[in-house]
């Protein structure tokens, strides 16, 4: 097959983390991409020479992206222009259509719809998901991806690394957030440099903004001397700041100030510090409902929310229990235990509310229980056992997960038959992520099922 020509692509936004992650993204596709950070220094550049396309964001300082895509129309009509927003608005919407947009989408950028919006833009053949490689990235010791949704997270870090750019990992409690976020960092240009973590919740008030900023000797009752802060230890390298929901709107305006420019400075001190860091922000809480409720700053809340990775629960990635089983009973025992079919029906069926964090700590508990080679349905905590009052055999195991298999795919392709094929509706109405009901409709589409409206 020939090789596509070259498409060379202008992305204007103001912001240096927004461009770096469409820069990366873009030329990984193989679009020769160059930036500006205003409307203004766009249409200088257009003025010298004509891109293939035209990418902007909306909200920028000075001319807008509607007032850019105006300046375009006019001059350069053939141009086609894409526009992206953090802040959704159905007038942006509806002008930048009527000015001459081929399209319009919001941040956080789902990179697979910006690929198709560019192609469609470039009339170029429409495309598979994102290309990228994960042969060419190494999972860190421990890290388990054996399930389809954990594959297609690492996908999502896999593209989003190489960028500076910030990122928001979301998910239940114990799903392991901070595990992506290290591989992120991992995969990242910034993999040799420190990658701290800070825990928002399990710091009091008080001390985190000095953890955070760091202190002057005498700036308040304790400061015995000069402390350096995170920010300023993580010059070069990753921040991860975890439980970012708990943190107070107080604090919430100076991380602003840090997420705008990399600027400043220690409690009680004047002077202003830069620091080059990568955020990297991780929450349970919706932190949309957060904005809506006041809780958390909306300007904030896009600032970090540039890409968004969500990591499913436990209960949406049967194929990972066991492999993680093994690793924890491995780590909590001398030699390698072997799990009774009763126990992995068991493990496999059962929700996990806590995660991977629970899963682990039932694991410690049977090995203890065990202590042999083989663990059995009745070590693992009686709310995880199938039935605890009933003796367990191979064949009850494998029955059990045959029955739970028909029932679930009896509900999901009747719900999605009353929702009329529409699949965010349908996820929605289950109570689980379109991610995964798209894999489960792929699967039943392999195995002969009706999943697409006629």
């Amino acid at each position: 097959m020939a090789k596509e020509p070259a498409h060379p692509i202008l992305v204007v936004d103001d912001d240096p983390g927004q461009r770096s992650l469409l820069c990366s993204f873009l030329t990984g596709q193989g679009f020769p991409v160059t930036t500006a950070s205003s409307g203004q220094e766009a249409l200088d550049m257009l003025a010298a020479s004509q891109p293939g396309m035209l990418i902007s964001d909306v909200r920028m300082p000075g001319m807008t992206g509607l007032e850019l895509l105006g300046f375009v129309a006019e001059r350069h009509p053939d141009l086609p222009v894409l526009l992206v927003t953090a802040y959704a608005d159905i007038r942006d919407a509806v002008g930048a259509i009527r000015g001459g947009a081929v399209d319009y989408l919001e941040k956080p950028i789902d990179l697979d719809q910006l690929l198709q919006a560019v192609r469609r833009g470039l009339a170029l053949p429409e495309s598979g998901p994102a290309k990228v490689l994960l042969e060419g990235f190494q999972l860190p010791e421990g890290v388990i991806a054996q399930s389809a949704p954990m594959r297609e997270v690492l996908r999502e870090a896999a593209l989003v690394a190489p960028s500076d750019t910030r990122l928001l990992i979301t998910g239940e409690s114990g799903t392991g957030k901070e595990v992506v976020a290290d591989v992120v960092h991992r995969w990242s240009a910034r993999a040799n440099a420190r990658f701290i973590k800070v825990n928002c919740a399990a710091i009091p008030e008080p001390l985190l903004e000095s953890e955070l900023f760091g202190h002057e000797k005498g700036a308040f009752t304790g400061a015995v001397a000069r402390r350096i802060g995170h920010f300023e230890e993580a010059d070069g390298g990753t921040l991860l700041l975890d439980e970012i929901g708990e943190m107070s709107p107080a604090l919430q305006a100076k991380l602003l100030r840090v997420t705008q420019d990399g600027r400043f400075s220690r409690i009680g001190a004047t002077a202003e510090i830069h620091a080059d860091v990568r955020i990297i922000a991780a929450t349970n809480r919706d932190l949309e409902a957060e904005v809506e409720a006041g809780r958390f700053r909306e300007d904030l809340f896009y600032r970090l929310n540039v890409m968004e990775i969500q990591v499913p629960p436990l209960r949406e990635r049967i194929a990972d229990i066991m492999p993680l089983a093994q690793r924890f009973a491995a780590e909590f025992s001398k030699g390698r235990p072997r799990f009774s079919p009763g126990a992995i029906a068991s493990m496999e069926r059962y929700a996990w509310p806590g995660n991977v964090r629970e899963l682990r700590n039932a694991i410690e508990r049977a090995v203890l229980l065990a202590r042999g080679d083989v663990i059995l349905m009745e070590h693992l905590p009686r709310r995880v056992q199938l039935d605890p009052a009933a003796p367990e055999t191979a064949a009850d195991g494998a029955a059990a997960g045959t029955v739970m298999d028909e029932m679930e795919r009896a509900t999901i392709l009747r719900v999605l038959k009353e929702h009329a094929y529409n699949r965010s509706e349908t996820a929605k109405a289950l109570g689980i992520s379109r991610r995964t009901l798209t894999y489960r409709l792929k699967e039943y589409r392999e195995q002969g099922y009706p999943v697409d409206q006629a």
